[in-house]
């Protein structure tokens, strides 16, 4: 069994205490890491070759966020985990654009922690199926989806090869309209693990950390086509 290598960023000691508490308990799970320092983050998400890192949202020292973001460009194999305080919306959709792997409450139970942390780690994407199948939310993440086509898009990119199966591709042109695991499922008539199977081949296939950096990969390279909202 691989060891998970994991970074701890939170504030509040007592929480932080029983995050690598519950962790090291999985038996697989070396915690490399604790800081708030943002420096010292990322200095050792670029030396520590972590699997999975766990930020608290309501940092106060640095910006959660954008620890988030640097993290991710210095170590895209990390899988990140944001824990916040409570449901926000407009925290989600950011946690979505820097490439979060999930997005839980803090009063999240132990076990789906350690269960959460054991996923991401193997690939998957955990952002909340109920939360992303929210219509306001959905459209944001469209119009965020567009903007980044444009702004990346390259005449040079277009390129009629595509590494992924039908399905595959298939299944991406749902993403991008909006459809959670759930509604992907019911449309295609296979099980939401049968989505999920997709989702972990196209991630590996096209060498991205996160849904959003694949249905922009396919948008650019003219795999499928950005629909209105």
């Amino acid at each position: 069994m691989d060891t998970i290598r994991v970074i701890v960023v939170d504030e509040q000691p007592l929480f932080r205490q029983g995050i690598c508490s519950t962790l090291e308990q999985m038996g697989n799970c070396e915690i490399i890491g604790q800081s708030i320092d943002a420096m010292e983050i990322l200095e050792l998400a670029r030396t520590g070759s972590p699997d999975v890192a766990l930020i608290d949202a309501g940092l106060t020292a640095a910006d959660p966020l954008e620890i988030a973001r640097q993290m991710r460009h210095l170590a895209p194999q990390v899988a990140i985990m944001i824990l916040t305080p409570s449901e926000d919306e407009e925290r989600l959709f950011q946690s979505i654009k820097v490439g979060a792997a999930a997005y839980y409450t803090r009063d999240i139970e132990p076990r789906d922690l350690a269960d959460a942390v054991r996923r991401v780690s193997h690939g998957e994407y955990l952002i909340n199926d109920d939360v992303l199948s929210k219509p306001q939310l959905a459209n944001r993440v469209l119009k965020s989806f567009r903007e980044l086509t444009v702004e990346e898009e390259d005449p040079g990119t277009k390129d009629l090869y595509s590494p992924l199966s039908g399905r595959e591709v298939e299944i991406l042109d749902y993403i991008a309209r909006g459809n959670s695991n759930k509604e992907i499922a019911k449309s295609l008539k296979i099980s939401d693990q049968t989505v999920k199977n997709h989702i972990t081949s196209i991630l590996k296939k096209l060498s991205v950390n996160d849904r959003t950096a694949a249905v922009v990969h396919a948008l650019r390279h003219g795999w499928i086509k950005m629909h209105e909202s």
